[in-house]
């Protein structure tokens, strides 16, 4: 400031570290000087704050005094306290003003007299910086008094008097750089630095008083008479007493609804009078020293041993962490706001529990259940509900379907479209026996109703005769008049499976997976002859074990293993007999065959259900169990949901109501227009709100109160 200034100084400005005043001996000469002032800030790019400048004055208070036109005068906001002295009405009052009156050595006849000698000049003077400062304090129930002043001829000078503890903007400029000497009674004071086992609260202390070069010195409180005296001055007022009551206090009355049932009564006693954070024993521990009295020996132990993390800085509770930091203790009914900000705020990003609390702990702040709070308040979260993926413990417990007889079930389900194409078609039909395992399938160019049509009627008809259930996806080429007027004709089942869940008609999925990959394997270069394939695959297909029904299916069907050209080729024991002409030995041979085929299929029926029981059993371990009821708010995930394009778009749609939990997993649901469709359990998750506002709905806002 100075160096800016440099060529002003002693003319028209004066400096004082970031301080300048303007000055001139009229109108016109201040307003020139203060043109060439703001000029020279303008040049040097310095920036004035507007609400500390005061322009064209009479008159102000500079550095601690007023300057005039008369000159140096004192501050009143310096000598306020002398000025409101009362004169002494009982003998303790007479006593102490004595005491303040011999401290300077001053004995005027008359209390007027004496009381405009301490105020005038030169009882209150300027400090001067070539001299030690002196500070002479006391503190009593009412207030804290002290007195600034250097000792110069080795006489004090009084600079300034205090009945409060100074704040930065009145007593630090004073003493910061300077070397001072504080006279006190408290004794203790001069060991503050040596203390090795400081307590929170003494540390504070010494961390604020770290910037003063300062000596302390003990002065009993009959030596120290100013300060004595000004901190035991009280006005005494009276405070009337306020009898009236406000109407809308007196006309509140709480009202309680009378209950009528069980539910009415336990949400009455749920009714909560206003509850303390939960640091209030804290507290009262740390300002009054009160114990809790409901802890037993153990708690108290550990209260005592918690208590020493904590120290009260009003109105506020710190607690010191593991890492040396000290954090605000958070009530409960702050813990909402802070986990808003530091979770669903522009700078929360919406992280998880872990990452969340660290930025809770990054901001200084503490509660003892910060972890299951944030958890708690994620789950809730409307934007983190809505984004992941679904995956296997999401899917609900499995209902493996069993049937004793062969050809009783069926299912049905298209394959493609394959690219290229082979010899015109694009499709295939698959159909599966759920008890056997056999294997029906045919290409064809389109995947209509006509080729279902053509598939019952030529081969599943004709071969296996009219099964009791067929099972499918609710696709247009099953879900037909047609094909339904059909299956009616002769009696026969239609079982849909649950939208988006093929895993209801899981075993022709896993059929049509293993026929792809037969078929992946053995086409040529050209991939247009998998048509050509298809027959040799349903072979291959049919040969293989099965390990659900311990054999394969060819063996299911026709009790006998199917003869294969590696037998021929290689000469198995078959292929080396004759063949048998013997009409009564064949007859017998047959008849075992029949029995032995009951059997086997008996034993696959067991074999079948043994292995499912233990794949439900391992399934439904690795998942993460659901408790869906009507009534409840989900979100439903469809991946055919394009709501943006690219990455940044969530496939969870609602939330929608559970209108009705159906049996082996699937679920009635409510969309906004009243209309009802089913899904399966794996496709929801629970909605946690406080409260569901649907999409499109209005929200009436309040009118803005003006001021």
């Amino acid at each position: 400031m100075t160096s800016i200034f440099s060529d002003l100084i002693e003319e028209m400005v004066e400096v004082f570290m970031d301080d300048f005043s303007v000055y001139g001996s009229s109108f016109s000469s201040c307003l020139l000087n203060l043109c060439r002032v703001l000029t020279r800030c303008e040049e040097t790019n310095l920036v004035l704050n507007w609400e500390k400048c005061h322009f064209m004055v009479r008159e102000g208070i500079v550095l601690g005094h007023k300057i005039s036109e008369k000159g140096i005068e004192v501050d009143k906001g310096k000598i306020e306290v002398m000025m409101q002295l009362q004169p002494p009405k009982t003998v303790k009052d007479i006593r102490s003003f004595l005491g303040h009156a011999g401290f300077y050595r001053r004995l005027p006849q008359s209390f007027p007299y004496f009381k405009e000698a301490l105020v005038t000049a030169p009882a209150v003077q300027a400090p001067n910086w070539d001299y030690p400062f002196e500070i002479m304090c006391d503190a009593s129930d009412y207030a804290v008094g002290a007195v600034l002043g250097q000792r110069i001829d080795k006489k004090l000078h009084v600079i300034y008097y205090a009945s409060r503890t100074l704040d930065e903007a009145q007593g630090r400029s004073y003493l910061v750089g300077s070397k001072v000497t504080v006279y006190t009674d408290h004794a203790a004071l001069r060991h503050i630095y040596a203390k090795k086992d400081t307590k929170p609260r003494l540390l504070r202390w010494i961390l604020l008083l770290q910037e003063f070069d300062m000596e302390i010195v003990d002065k009993k409180g009959i030596e120290n008479g100013a300060a004595d005296h000004l901190s035991r001055m009280r006005m005494e007022e009276a405070t009337p007493i306020d009898d009236s009551m406000p109407e809308e206090q007196l006309l509140a009355v709480k009202c309680y609804k009378l209950a009528y049932n069980k539910k009415e009564f336990e949400e009455a006693c749920a009714v909560k009078e206003e509850e303390f954070p939960w640091y209030a024993d804290i507290v009262n521990y740390l300002i009054c020293g009160e114990i809790p009295k409901y802890l037993d020996a153990y708690q108290k132990k550990k209260f005592f041993r918690d208590i020493n993390h904590y120290y009260w800085d009003e109105p506020y509770l710190y607690k010191k962490g593991t890492d040396g930091l000290f954090r605000r203790c958070i009530a409960e009914e702050e813990v909402q706001g802070v986990l808003e900000h530091c979770h669903g705020s522009a700078y929360g990003g919406h992280f998880a529990t872990f990452k969340t609390v660290q930025k809770v702990l990054q901001a200084g702040l503490w509660w003892p259940s910060m972890f299951k709070d944030a958890y708690g308040f994620i789950a809730k979260c409307d934007p983190c509900q809505r984004m992941g993926n679904i995956t296997r413990r999401n899917e609900m417990p499995q209902n493996p379907i069993l049937e004793v007889e062969v050809f009783d079930v069926w299912g049905i389900d298209f394959m493609g479209p394959f690219n290229p194409a082979s010899y015109g078609n694009k499709y295939i039909l698959v159909a599966v026996d759920y008890v056997s395992k056999w294997v029906e399938a045919i290409a064809s160019p389109t995947n209509d109703h006509k080729v279902v049509l053509k598939l019952f009627k030529s081969i599943i008809f004709p071969r296996f005769g009219i099964p009791k259930a067929v099972i499918s996806d609710g696709g247009s080429h099953f879900i037909n008049k047609v094909f339904e007027s059909l299956l009616k004709k002769h009696g026969v089942k239609h079982k849909v499976a649950t939208p988006y869940h093929p895993q209801t008609s899981g075993q022709v999925e896993v059929s049509n997976r293993q026929i792809k990959a037969i078929l992946a394997r053995v086409v040529g270069v050209s991939k247009r002859d998998w048509s050509a394939k298809l027959d040799d695959t349903l072979w291959a297909y049919r040969t293989a074990y099965k390990t659900p029904i311990g054999r394969t299916p060819f063996q299911m069907l026709y009790g006998k293993s199917c003869h294969l050209l590696v037998e021929v080729e290689y000469k198995a024991i078959w292929a080396t007999k004759l063949l048998n002409l013997d009409i009564k030995e064949a007859q017998e041979k047959r008849s075992v065959d029949l029995h032995e085929l009951e059997e086997i299929r008996l034993e696959a029926y067991e074999s079948s259900k043994v292995y499912k029981e233990r794949t439900k059993a391992f399934h439904d371990k690795k998942i993460s169990p659901k408790d869906f009821k009507a009534g409840d708010q989900v979100l439903l995930f469809n991946s055919r949901l394009k709501l943006f394009p690219g990455k940044l778009k969530s496939r969870w749609s609602g939330p929608f109501t559970i209108k009705e939990v159906l049996p082996f997993g699937a679920i009635s649901l409510f969309t906004k227009d009243g209309s009802e469709f089913k899904v399966n359990g794996q496709r929801l998750k629970k909605y946690l709100a406080d409260s569901v506002i649907p999409e499109g709905s209005t929200v009436h806002l309040q009118e803005p109160q003006l001021a």
